[in-house]
């Protein structure tokens, strides 16, 4: 049985919130504008165009954290900081303070800014930050769980939280003050990530309407509830188990929910309307009383998922601002076009070949080591990169970016040299005569089909029988033990290290190749408590050597980006994360000649 503290099933997971630390782009190109004075005025309306519809207003569910409705939260919620384009944390102090109260332990004061509200008048208190830090910390839980099908044996979960960005599960229970504008929390260890915790989500407020119970009833159950034992499994708290069984559900949609209380906003833009399948339009938030407060008046996104049709769009004045998938055909259009700045560089996210470590054709580490002798690492990069991206190399780290402190190091000794040409001879001596079925699951894409099939090609030289589990519905089915390998990408922030227990760790929420070894287990629980940047350098050099040394899987190359946007746009920054162009909206502006 296990006790589970993170949800498994994470709807389109390429572009789930994840995190590796300090990441670097390459020196973007930029295509200048045409001719002409401009001068940039306020007011207006900018249209960007995204790849896909917002699903809900809680962005902290595991199907809630997708890239499209993060980048729809930037708009719409205030946080404490926000991470620029140069990956530094940039405070927020119109919002509210952080500050570091002692070393040891870890305890950090969160103080609200005098004034800051909701977009409906209330005023956002420490009750948010309480709400916030029990759906991150996983305080009440103490459920265990069967290992086979997930069944609840004893205990309760209440809130399935899936942002993952935070490990307040190392926090003991807050101390509010000042007037209800300030928490305190006291960690039981170091945390390495303490200045990326943000104790902010859905109002509280209205989180309790909806569940039926009082804020205040709500408060003061958090406050008697002890801290969840799954050895000791307590009963049910009703008002905790309320708020939580609403916020895990309440908040998703599909179009514009008759109760405005479901969409408020912190932060300096407010949803005016959403047509859905087409667009959502933003509008400057009245009561909003922070400092980032946006150039024009509204900000329309408009969905497009083919990035051939947002080149149109931009190409026709439909949209602004696109940021399409990068690939040569996509660059070469949107630098013909005239009146169009166009940013070229690479994302904090990487394609990557992972393997279902406990499939039947799996378990045997022979031929896990054989299969990733044969894949085409270089191949895959010349076909499906360097168009992109002439300077693309083969990607040899699973903790590293290139061009980042501790990356050559570390390629040179985590053994993925062994797997950087294809040895079929190599693979055949392991398989020693067998010839074993691999069913590959991957994204309903071009790129994705064609590195399956450049994978396939090679593989079956060796003697493995490769069969496609490509489908649109892949981000469903991680984790679900019908495929053998995957070919996804993660999209990454750049910035922080929590995560890579999620990928790593036994059990770990993103853990979808179902992983397990107590040395890795060790090393990022190491990680996750060391403040040092030294030793956390160290413990990943090891950790990246122990994921080779058990044929985890092989990164294939990190993905190029890129943004095109129209010449009367100004404050656009490229940004390789996967916030996307939307980072510093409060600072697009129209100009007229």
């Amino acid at each position: 049985m296990k006790r589970s503290h993170l949800a498994t099933s994470i709807a389109g997971i390429s572009i789930a919130a994840l995190a590796i630390t300090g990441c670097t782009t390459e020196p973007p190109t930029t295509t200048p504008s045409s001719g002409g004075t401009i001068a940039a005025v306020s007011g207006g309306t900018i249209t960007i165009a995204a790849s896909d519809e917002i699903t809900g207003f809680n962005f902290d569910t595991p199907t809630g954290s997708l890239v499209v409705n993060l980048q729809y939260q930037q708009y719409t919620r205030s946080a404490f900081f926000y991470i620029d384009d140069k990956l530094n944390i940039v405070p927020d102090k119109s919002f509210g303070s952080v500050e570091k109260i002692l070393d040891d332990p870890l305890t950090v004061k969160y103080t609200l800014a005098d004034g800051v509200q909701w977009s409906d008048g209330e005023p956002i208190t420490a009750d948010d930050m309480m709400l916030a830090w029990a759906t991150q910390s996983g305080y009440y839980d103490d459920v265990t769980m069967n290992d086979a099908d997930d069944a609840v044996v004893s205990g309760t979960k209440y809130f399935t939280y899936g942002g993952g960005l935070t490990k307040l599960d190392l926090t003991k229970l807050p101390t509010v003050g000042d007037n209800n504008r300030s928490m305190t929390l006291t960690y039981t260890k170091p945390y390495s990530d303490w200045e990326l915790v943000n104790p902010m989500g859905s109002p509280v407020h209205v989180v309790a309407k909806n569940a039926g119970i009082t804020t205040a009833d709500l408060m003061e159950a958090f406050k008697i509830t002890p801290k969840g034992d799954p050895e000791n499994p307590a009963t049910e708290n009703a008002t905790i188990k309320a708020a939580a069984d609403f916020w895990n559900t309440g908040f998703a949609a599909t179009s514009l929910p008759a109760d405005s209380g479901l969409y408020l906003s912190s932060s300096a833009m407010v949803l005016d309307s959403w047509t859905p399948g087409q667009s959502y339009t933003l509008v400057k938030n009245e009561n909003y009383k922070g400092d980032l407060i946006p150039k024009v008046d509204k900000i329309v996104v408009r969905t497009i998922k083919d990035p051939s049709a947002a080149v149109s769009a931009l190409e026709n004045g439909e949209v602004d601002i696109i940021s399409p998938v990068a690939s040569a055909d996509i660059i070469t259009s949107l630098t013909s076009l005239p009146n169009v700045k166009v940013v070229a560089g690479i994302q904090f996210g990487f394609t990557h070949l992972d393997l279902t470590m406990d499939s039947e054709v799996f378990k045997d580490k022979n031929v896990r080591e054989a299969f990733l002798m044969t894949v085409p690492r270089q191949q895959i990069v010349d076909a499906l990169a360097k168009p992109a991206n002439a300077s693309a190399e083969i990607y040899n780290s699973q903790l590293f970016f290139p061009g980042q402190d501790g990356y050559e190091a570390s390629v040179a000794g985590n053994g993925s040299a062994k797997y950087d040409k294809v040895d079929i001879a190599g693979a055949k001596a392991l398989l020693n005569g067998a010839t074993p079925t691999v069913r590959i699951m991957y994204p309903d894409s071009e790129a994705r089909s064609n590195a399956f099939q450049l994978i396939q090609a090679s593989a079956q030289q060796a003697g493995f029988i490769v069969v496609s589990n490509g489908t649109p519905d892949w981000g469903k089915l991680l984790g679900s033990g019908t495929y053998d390998a995957s070919i996804f990408g993660w999209t990454l922030p750049g910035v922080g290290i929590n995560l890579i227990g999620q990928f790593y760790e036994t059990d770990g929420g993103l853990n979808f190749s179902n992983y397990s070894n107590p040395r890795a287990d060790t090393l990022v629980n190491d990680l996750q408590t060391t403040t040092s940047a030294k030793d956390q350098m160290d413990i990943k050099t090891q950790l990246d050597k122990t994921l080779f040394g058990d044929a985890y899987g092989l990164p294939l190359y990190v993905n190029p980006g890129v943004v095109a946007y129209s010449d009367d746009v100004e404050g656009v920054v490229y940004y390789p994360g996967r916030s996307g162009a939307g980072w510093n909206f409060w600072m697009w502006s129209k100009t007229e000649g």
